[in-house]
């Protein structure tokens, strides 16, 4: 398990040290902890296929995400399988979920080179915000800079986080559209998963910390026997007023 340190310097090319920008599995320059367990980098392109077919074909992430909002938290989860289209299996230890700010982080799905950046971008104009006006930026203001950053990109993130008004849970895609809810998924596994959450949180305004949890990650497992781009184990993310903590569980 990592906490996010408020405390970082995350000026522009103060995060550049080589391999942080080819590590999702990192948060702000620290690796994952967990005994035995190494977070691989995302590769940005498969070769060149076809006799004289010279175009590169982008790995995705394929994904199961969630987001839920909980009792004075946020709860997010994602699978650990990064797939070419979804017809190979090219790492299985991937962690699609990073902080990009105190007390908000991002979930992607998508083209993994674009969603890289938009993680990157996102921490540097958020670090700009806390450098210049001396506080964090709010989540709302947090919310649409990420929509401007993912429009026109093939990626489809979901971002959360917690303020002084509660937890927030906002899709994204690239049309540049923000929607706020209280729960949702996103990535290949989505239909599925959101059998799970409806049927789970439907009747559940405001569920606690340990049953959103068990959604999210029920959600999670359930897409990924289902959906051959997600599999692998669940990423699980717990958002509060205190931080980001983010923890990773192989799959059973």
């Amino acid at each position: 398990m990592m906490r996010y340190n408020s405390n970082h310097d995350s000026r522009p090319g103060n995060d550049s040290r080589p391999g942080n920008d080819l590590q999702m599995g990192l948060e702000f320059g620290e690796q994952t902890s967990s005994p035995g367990y190494r977070t691989e980098p995302f590769a940005q392109h498969a070769p060149a296929t076809g006799d004289g077919d010279s175009h590169d074909l982008e790995f995705s992430t394929g994904t199961t995400i969630i987001g839920i909002k909980a009792v004075e938290s946020v709860v997010m989860a994602a699978d650990q399988r990064m797939s070419l289209g979804g017809r190979f299996t090219a790492n299985k230890n991937v962690r699609k979920i990073s902080a990009v700010h105190p007390t908000a982080a991002m979930a992607i799905s998508g083209s993994v080179g674009p969603a890289q950046d938009v993680i990157r971008r996102l921490r540097a104009e958020a670090g700009l915000y806390e450098s210049r006006r001396g506080e964090s930026m709010s989540l709302p203001a947090l919310a649409r800079t990420a929509g401007a950053l993912v429009r026109g990109l093939p990626v489809a993130p979901l971002l959360c986080g917690v303020d002084e008004t509660g937890g927030h849970v906002y899709e994204l895609d690239g049309g540049g559209s923000v929607v706020e809810d209280r729960y949702a998924a996103g990535g290949s596994g989505m239909q599925v998963a959101y059998g799970v959450l409806e049927g789970r949180l439907e009747d559940d305004q405001a569920p606690a910390l340990d049953t959103a949890t068990d959604a999210a990650v029920a959600a999670v497992e359930a897409a990924s026997e289902r959906d051959t781009a997600s599999g692998d184990g669940v990423t699980t993310a717990t958002i509060t007023a205190d931080g980001v903590t983010v923890d990773q569980r192989r799959a059973s």
